[in-house]
């Protein structure tokens, strides 16, 4: 199960692995009609992060920058940092 010590920690190491600038550290609100909620803002701006316990274990990532960045780095390391057995990504 996620919880807000580990979407922080993702987006914090996130920023890191994406050589991206922090503005403002993550920050996390649970609902408990809509589960977890993160985000972090970059200089470039930024990335939100969702997870659900309830049908299902399941979390999504949105990245938006106007930086380029390595996708394949950024879910290689989320698929290691939550050891997920699958993950889809789209690039827009």
């Amino acid at each position: 199960m996620i919880n807000a010590k580990h979407i922080t920690e993702y987006l914090s190491r996130l920023s890191d692995e994406l050589d991206m600038i922090t503005i403002l550290e993550p920050v996390t609100h649970r609902s408990d009609k809509f589960g977890w909620a993160g985000w972090i803002h970059w200089e470039t701006s930024g990335a939100h992060f969702y997870a659900w316990e309830v049908p299902r274990l399941f979390f999504s990532v949105d990245i938006y920058t106007c930086k380029a960045f390595d996708n394949e780095k950024a879910v290689e390391f989320t698929r290691s940092f939550f050891k997920a057995d699958e993950v889809e990504f789209k690039d827009i």
